[in-house]
């Protein structure tokens, strides 16, 4: 069974950072694409970034220098680190597991709230 559980959500100030974390069971850690996904109030799920078995790795334009997306093998956990952030980064953040980066993802963790204030 593939588990995803997610921490590291919260509020923070404009040009605040966090890190959020995902502890990935063993099997599907080492086996599937990790991805980090985001909900916003436009209630559309967008990916944010990805991390692949060979460690290739993935951000979209719209975090790309700001946000940073690695994994920690020991702890089978992957990480989302974001800093600069903007009010517009509000959203619910979700892990993610999928056999191949560019598929639909099928396989979430419960999310964890990010909240940005001006």
């Amino acid at each position: 069974q593939v588990q995803l559980v997610e921490s590291g959500g919260g509020s923070v100030q404009t040009g605040g950072s966090l890190r959020l974390s995902c502890v990935v069971d063993e099997v599907t850690y080492n086996s599937v694409c990790l991805g980090w996904f985001r909900q916003g109030p436009e209630n559309r799920r967008r990916r944010v970034a990805t991390i692949d078995t060979d460690g290739s790795l993935l951000h979209e334009s719209y975090v790309k220098g700001r946000f940073t997306i690695s994994k920690e093998n020991a702890k089978t956990t992957i990480y989302l680190q974001m800093n600069s952030l903007k009010p517009e980064d509000t959203a619910m953040y979700y892990c993610a597991a999928q056999t191949y980066c560019y598929t639909v993802y099928n396989h979430w963790g419960q999310g964890t709230q990010v909240t940005v204030s001006s």
